[in-house]
């Protein structure tokens, strides 16, 4: 089986591409090949050591005629400009997430055209879809059958992706599977631009010793999933049968529903109140609209039924995250 992952060599892709290859199939199927595609090239040493590990560096659209030269049994678009970028780069968020997803699109439709076999498609997408609209209030729980009504450009690009990868996958293109991934914490490396890296860095840097900001109240609540679930969830939903996965909307990976408050207990409990006491508190109203207006709480029966859950509490996140670092 020849795979590509795009966004590789990022946090999520590294990841996933650790897991597939220590799986060493997919789907049954060996794995013959892995394209990691980004920016950067990947730099874990074990990616670097395999040598079913190749490395395809450069700006994915432009890359993209030379990148799908090759016939591909899978696709993991992870690739995306966040949730901060695309308030800022109105330009950047449409090129990025748009154009880029709608010619990989493209490109394996031809590839269907060619082979008569329809691709895996998985599509990353992401809780920034709900958000509360005037019309259509947001519910105190989101459910499966919560009607998207993204308040960003970053949920709109999601949800418009969403839609197009249901339309390839009902016109037999590709078989595509997108979930709603929820935000992942604690992310090691180096703070991004989207308005949700606050929850990975007031316990990162405090647990290297290091000052972090918290730019919205502690009361607020936020759906979160550790690495480790978030990758069990994208294996599960591609693995799954077609009609196991139910239909061609996306799913909702499982959230744990915690305040950044309890966040900062835990991380009070796992090192100690001098950890917690280099978190400050710094609104900054930009970043708590858009976090404020995403969902907390989710109740995902499709993703039960597939046999995933959400992590037991943001202890164990931390401790997964201390196991690693």
């Amino acid at each position: 089986m020849n795979i590509l992952i795009t966004g590789g060599a990022g946090f999520l892709g590294t990841r996933l591409a650790l897991a597939l290859l220590e799986r060493g199939s997919l789907r049954g199927r060996a794995i013959r090949t892995l394209v990691l595609a980004d920016l950067f090239p990947a730099s874990h040493p074990a990616l670097l050591a395999d040598a079913r590990v190749r490395a395809d560096t450069g700006d994915l659209l432009e890359r993209l005629p030379a990148l799908m030269q090759a016939d591909y049994d899978a696709v993991f678009h992870l690739a995306s400009a966040v949730s901060g970028e695309c308030e800022a780069d109105f330009e950047l968020g449409l090129r990025s997430n748009l154009e880029a997803t709608r010619r990989l699109l493209e490109a394996q439709r031809a590839q269907q055209a060619r082979t008569g076999q329809a691709p895996l498609f998985f599509f990353a997408s992401s809780v920034a879809v709900y958000g509360s609209d005037a019309a259509i209030p947001l519910p105190a729980v989101v459910q499966d059958d919560t009607l998207p009504t993204p308040q960003s450009s970053y949920g709109i690009h999601k949800f418009v992706c969403e839609q197009l990868l249901a339309d390839y996958t009902r016109k037999g293109y590709i078989d595509g599977r997108a979930a709603r991934l929820m935000t992942v914490s604690v992310r090691p490396g180096r703070p991004n631009g989207a308005a949700s890296g606050f929850l990975s860095g007031i316990v990162r840097e405090p647990l290297a010793g290091l000052e972090a900001v918290c730019p919205v109240d502690p009361s607020t609540a936020v759906a979160l999933a550790s690495p480790d679930t978030t990758i069990a969830g994208i294996l599960k939903v591609v693995e799954a049968s077609r009609e196991d996965f139910g239909g061609r909307t996306a799913v909702n990976l499982p959230a744990l529903t915690v305040t950044v408050a309890q966040m900062l207990e835990a991380l009070g409990r796992s090192a100690g109140p001098e950890a917690v006491a280099r978190v400050r508190i710094a609104p900054d109203a930009a970043v708590a609209r858009i976090v404020g207006g995403w969902p907390a709480r989710f109740e995902s029966a499709r993703a039960a039924r597939l046999g995933l859950r959400a992590d037991a509490s943001f202890d164990d996140v931390i401790a997964q995250f201390r196991a690693l670092s």
